[in-house]
């Protein structure tokens, strides 16, 4: 009993000792470097923007099907887009060229209520799911409900 009772005690031990080993290891060991410029740069070319973005015109349809989703969807309400006014470019790649491409349009869409409101939107280079197509991102004047781009969709603007 006694003899087993020993070896426990010299497990303990060294277990102990291992322990305090890779503690003062890990507290006194060198510190990180940075990676060398060849596993910064390797594969890592960044982003290829080719500049190829639609003309306004092509996104009058994602925002009439988003819009009469949105609105019957959260809002439940029966408005649609019945047409558009007026359509036009504001910006292209407004910052610097090494940003993500951008064209920034605005008009005016005339509602099924009669009312004709302000649309803003952009088209964004590899913005759509999972950056495959482009993406667009619009607001409606009047109709910004979450206040997403509030005020008066300023921050869907250029």
């Amino acid at each position: 009993m006694r003899n087993l009772f020993n070896s426990r005690n010299k497990l303990g031990r060294k277990l102990g000792l291992g322990a305090a080993l890779v503690v003062s290891l890990l507290a006194f060991g060198g510190t990180a470097q940075a990676a060398n410029p060849l596993e910064m740069n390797f594969w890592l070319s960044g982003p290829r923007y080719d500049g190829n973005v639609a003309p306004c015109e092509k996104a009058l349809t994602v925002i009439s099907t988003q819009f009469q989703e949105k609105e019957a969807t959260f809002w439940n309400s029966p408005l649609v887009i019945t047409g558009f006014n007026g359509i036009h470019e504001t910006a292209f790649r407004p910052w610097q060229s090494d940003n993500i491409p951008r064209r920034y349009c605005t008009g005016e869409a005339m509602l099924s209520d009669g009312k004709v409101r302000k649309v803003h939107y952009s088209i964004i280079e590899d913005g759509g799911f999972a950056s495959i197509n482009q993406g667009v991102e619009w607001c409606v004047a009047g109709l910004d409900r979450n206040w997403a781009y509030n005020p008066s969709c300023k921050a869907a603007r250029p």
